[in-house]
């Protein structure tokens, strides 16, 4: 049976027609911040970390004159002491390059530290909205079990995505495939039995793809 890509997106849009961003953010610097803190953490620590951080430093300026050292107590449990390192550096390199303003481009964006492609688009699609496809281990893990792509990295999976899903719809579908692997396709237990894409699903005609992805994927996939 040929999976129907098209049969799969819509009963997708159909599912969550109102998925949206599950991090706070008002502008450009607080969905970078916001971003770089979530990968490999949870929506919901970073949405209980950021509100201090955002009210103590407001904006690139204030981030770029304080310290990783200072930083790294607002935000140590989203993990990882490089993170603050990386928001700090990120936001110097806003000041001295880019007059203050996050860059909205992806060739300035992943010149920042601390941001991949996927953070990268995650920022031109919800700050500035860029049709970008950002790939994490959601997106990764759910596009290969319906068969919407056949990819075994986060590179290859992002471009079979753009070229699976019309451009407008690359902003709404990277939000649809996320609420999809959140809530249902789970990386561990997915609930198959009540999930009304199985009729489309590749995986669940190939129960061998419902195995965990490779660990170098997911790494991948959280920058």
């Amino acid at each position: 049976m040929r999976v129907s890509k098209k049969a799969i997106l819509e009963e997708l849009s159909r599912l969550y027609p109102e998925a949206r961003p599950e991090l706070n953010f008002s502008n450009p610097y607080e969905t970078l911040v916001a971003t770089i803190l979530s990968a490999q953490c949870t929506d919901k620590r970073v949405n209980m970390v950021t509100p201090a951080v955002f009210r103590d430093f407001p904006d690139p300026a204030s981030m770029a004159a304080t310290t990783p050292e200072i930083l790294y107590p607002y935000v140590k449990s989203c993990g990882f002491t490089t993170k603050a390192k990386n928001i700090v550096e990120a936001c110097r390199l806003i000041m001295e390059k880019h007059g203050g303003q996050v860059p909205s481009t992806m060739e300035e964006l992943t010149a920042l530290p601390g941001v991949g492609r996927k953070t990268a688009n995650v920022v031109l699609a919800n700050a500035f909205g860029v049709p970008a496809m950002a790939v994490d281990t959601h997106v990764f893990r759910v596009s290969n079990r319906l068969g919407l792509v056949e990819a075994k990295t986060v590179e290859e999976t992002e471009k079979q995505l753009m070229k699976a899903i019309p451009k407008q719809d690359w902003n709404h579908a990277h939000h649809w495939l996320i609420y999809h692997g959140r809530r249902v396709c789970h990386s561990q237990r997915p609930d198959c039995e009540n999930c009304s894409l199985k009729p489309l699903c590749k995986a669940a005609r190939h129960p061998d793809m419902l195995k965990k992805p490779k660990e170098t994927t997911q790494k991948e996939a959280a920058l």
